[in-house]
């Protein structure tokens, strides 16, 4: 359905939580963009993260769901960082159709040391390492992996890198997050958080002009490459580059003004909006299976008063067990991440 300035106060926005594909004919892209607001709080609000650490998760979440929605087939799409910074690990997982879940590790010492000395951007929080992407179609199908190195550069900036070199597609990413401090309906301080995102590439009929120069210094040669960018996906790039974090997050411009802003003159489409939840995918069962490796020694240890307590690190939920019920029931492969605590 295209999106007409005189269409705008009767058309049925898609709201929080619905990620909006779009398509821009005029300049063969299409895309996604979002606005992340009730999912976001409940994530982060069973954590109680420190503001940094939640900027970061909040950026992961809305990558996952721009391009976990774009799945076509039952599986699972994974974003997963692993560095050296005061906050070493940043996971976010969408399972088809709908689900997303995500979670932080950090050092308390060393981020409250990093934001004594002022050291709070994404590159200094998260240090060295590598950004995963990762496609899990089940378990009769081998995962597809891409690796990009964490580098400095932000994580919208090694999302384009990453497409760029494992898809060999032009794209760009914008994310946006924002810490909200108003007042509830009866006056109360209330705090609470936004994020929102948008991914645009470039997708002509002709492959041929998908082409872009190699990546400085990715295949070890110091030529001067002077392949030309279509003027078509120059204009889009430019246009995506224009968009504010503020406007990714503002509940009053919404999704589809947004897309009206930046591409009315080439004319836009926006297609049926792809909701998104926050749901976990442990269970009871699940996490009892994982505990059926463990050797009778491991669960005698892990047990206090007989009883042996497990947290799923994504949800907060706590399972509790016995060892003979451990023992009793049948192993179940899963890749929920669980913290046993006796």
């Amino acid at each position: 359905m295209p999106l007409q300035p005189k269409e705008l106060g009767e058309f049925n926005f898609a709201g929080d939580d619905h990620v909006v594909p779009f398509q821009v004919e005029g300049l063969d892209v299409r895309g996604r963009a979002v606005q992340i607001g009730p999912l976001l709080n409940s994530i982060l609000g069973r954590h109680n993260y420190p503001p940094e650490v939640a900027r970061l998760l909040a950026e992961a979440v809305v990558l996952t769901a721009l391009i976990g929605t774009s799945l076509k087939f039952e599986g699972k799409f994974i974003v997963q960082t692993k560095s050296d910074g005061p906050v070493d690990l940043l996971v976010a997982d969408f399972a088809t159709p709908e689900n997303i879940r995500a979670y932080a590790r950090y050092d308390a010492d060393a981020l409250a040391a990093a934001i004594a000395a002022g050291k709070t951007s994404p590159s200094e929080l998260l240090g060295r390492g590598t950004l995963a992407l990762t496609i899990d179609q089940g378990n009769y199908m081998q995962p597809y992996q891409g690796i990009v190195p964490l580098d400095g550069s932000s994580l919208e900036e090694i999302a384009g890198v990453y497409f760029r070199q494992s898809e060999q597609i032009p794209t760009q990413v914008r994310l946006g997050v924002a810490e909200l401090f108003d007042r509830d309906e009866l006056g109360r301080p209330r705090h609470g958080w936004r994020a929102g995102g948008l991914i645009a590439q470039f997708l002509p009929d002709a492959p041929d002009r998908m082409r872009l120069p190699d990546l400085h210094g990715g295949d070890g040669d110091t030529r001067d490459i002077t392949l030309s960018e279509d003027d078509a996906w120059t204009e889009a790039r430019a246009l995506v580059e224009t968009i504010d974090a503020d406007e990714l997050t503002d509940p009053l411009i919404g999704v589809e003004r947004l897309l009206f802003r930046l591409f009315h003159e080439r004319g836009v489409r926006v297609f049926p909006p792809l909701g998104v939840f926050d749901r976990c995918s442990c269970s009871r069962d699940k996490i009892k299976g994982v505990l059926k490796g463990f050797s009778d020694s491991e669960l005698e240890a892990s047990a206090e008063e007989g009883e042996i307590a497990v947290t799923c690190e994504f949800c907060s939920t706590t399972y509790r067990y016995t060892a003979d019920e451990i023992r009793q029931s049948p192993s179940i492969d899963d890749t929920d991440t669980v913290e046993t605590r006796a």
